[in-house]
């Protein structure tokens, strides 16, 4: 997943960043509600928000209050030194899915990022039934008319990020977001976007991935 982190302890900060990008997701860093704000009205492409809830610029719980009254439903969890029972109330009631009281566990933190992500479909889908293909991206296994099909890390990875939501059409920046978080910025240069989706049209149907020009591509069911 592509995460978005608001955090302005830069210990902290950089141990969370350090310990998602280990277990493979992108994240983006900002230690300023501002900041935050105007990256999510330019569109960056977050799957899951966690919001330090006081930063030297206000609190982010305004931020996600207004991020609701606009009807932006990504989940957030909120990071807290604040351990009252009325404060965890007033972060839910303002929209948050989850609570980390400070000091917490990386481990931790992660088990929570993946509970919060099952329930709101943040997570890549468990099978997908697209034309000629099948995917189930659990087992990692893929059926090209019933016949089996070997696919690589990084054409999962393309695939997890168009089947989640499906119908929509992904932008170049958002696909190339989920390359990067399975690879290296290297090895995402030499497997460019184009040339792994001419490998999975190749693979599993040239009807699969439907190209959208100017605006990106769409997986096709």
């Amino acid at each position: 997943m592509h995460l978005l982190l608001l955090e302005d302890d830069i210990d902290l900060g950089q141990a969370v960043v350090d310990h998602l990008e280990a277990h493979g997701h992108a994240v983006s860093w900002f230690k300023l509600c501002a900041q935050t704000e105007a990256a999510l009205a330019q569109g960056l492409p977050a799957d899951l928000l966690l919001f330090d809830l006081q930063l030297p610029d206000g609190e982010a719980l305004e931020v996600l209050r207004r991020l609701r009254a606009r009807g932006d439903r990504r989940p957030v969890i909120a990071l807290t030194a604040r351990d009252q029972v009325s404060d965890r109330i007033r972060g839910l009631q303002a929209g948050a899915d989850d609570y980390l009281v400070k000091p917490f566990d990386l481990d931790e933190m992660l088990a929570r990022i993946d509970a919060v992500a099952r329930r709101s479909g943040a997570l890549d889908p468990q099978a997908v039934q697209a034309r000629q293909a099948t995917l189930d991206f659990e087992s990692k296994r893929a059926l090209r008319d019933g016949a089996a099909v070997t696919l690589t890390a990084m054409e999962w990875a393309l695939l997890g990020r168009l089947a989640s939501r499906p119908g929509r059409i992904w932008s170049r920046a958002e696909l190339e977001q989920a390359l990067h978080a399975q690879a290296g910025r290297d090895e995402v240069e030499s497997n460019s976007l184009e040339v792994i989706v001419s490998r999975l049209r190749r693979k599993l149907g040239p009807e699969l991935i439907s190209t959208h020009r100017g605006l990106g591509y769409r997986l096709e069911h």
